[in-house]
């Protein structure tokens, strides 16, 4: 157990994160998972039987001193780090034109610069293990929605990935984007309804990650895009 790999993933609590946390460990990893609830972290962890390889973290991902104690607690609680999941993220659920702005930088700096927080805090260790991080965009940051500022947040995070593989890849550390489309998670619960049509779960989107995850060292699966059958955009 002492030398099973490890990853830290931010918002993982709920919906893909806590997905992703359950399957890595399934296959035998230790998980740390970060959020602002300590109520919510508590719970995912009492469904999964409160397991000696899971390691909960409060904290807000948009904030270094956060993310920097996120990482350090992992690497105290388990003594490596293999992998990173920027998962925590949100939208506003409005449009540029005729949406109420008070939400839009918490928007932005969650789904921006936390990621970019994350990778910097990380990246130290990561190169110790020739390790991997995954961010988790959006099919919203590969096509244009009107008036969307959350989708213009996911093209920020698909050019993060692009940008940050080009410096890491000469570290040894692996970069893959995985970019969902519709997927039944908390999401929506701003929107107060799920959109129509088929959506993914977030297990199914957990797939992808941890199949990213597991590719045999010197193997690098840049960008992986998810869509449920039926979503034409």
């Amino acid at each position: 157990m002492t030398d099973s790999p490890v990853a830290l993933i931010t918002g993982g609590g709920s919906g893909i994160g806590a997905a992703v946390a359950r399957q890595l460990l399934d296959a035998g990893h230790r998980v740390a998972v970060t959020g602002r609830g300590e109520q919510r972290l508590r719970a995912f962890a009492a469904e999964l039987g409160d397991p000696e390889g899971l390691l909960k973290i409060v904290g807000n991902t948009a904030e270094y001193t956060d993310v920097q104690a996120a990482v350090d607690s992992t690497l105290k609680a388990f003594g490596r780090l293999d992998t990173v999941v920027a998962n925590a993220g949100f939208a506003t659920h409005d449009t540029i034109a005729d949406g109420d702005p008070a939400g839009w930088a918490e928007m932005v700096l969650t789904n921006v610069l936390g990621p970019a927080l994350l990778i910097r805090a990380s990246v130290d260790a990561l190169k110790e293990t020739r390790g991997r991080i995954v961010l988790i965009g959006s099919v919203a940051g590969f096509v244009n929605t009107p008036g969307n500022l959350y989708g213009a947040t996911k093209w920020a995070v698909t050019g993060l990935a692009e940008n940050t593989r080009r410096q890491v890849t000469d570290f040894g550390i692996g970069v893959t984007l995985v970019a969902p489309g519709r997927v039944e998670t908390p999401f929506w619960d701003a929107n107060g309804s799920l959109p129509p049509g088929h959506l993914l779960t977030a297990g199914q989107i957990a797939d992808s990650v941890v199949w990213a995850i597991r590719q045999p060292a010197g193997v690098d699966v840049n960008t992986i895009v998810v869509r449920p059958l039926g979503q034409p955009n």
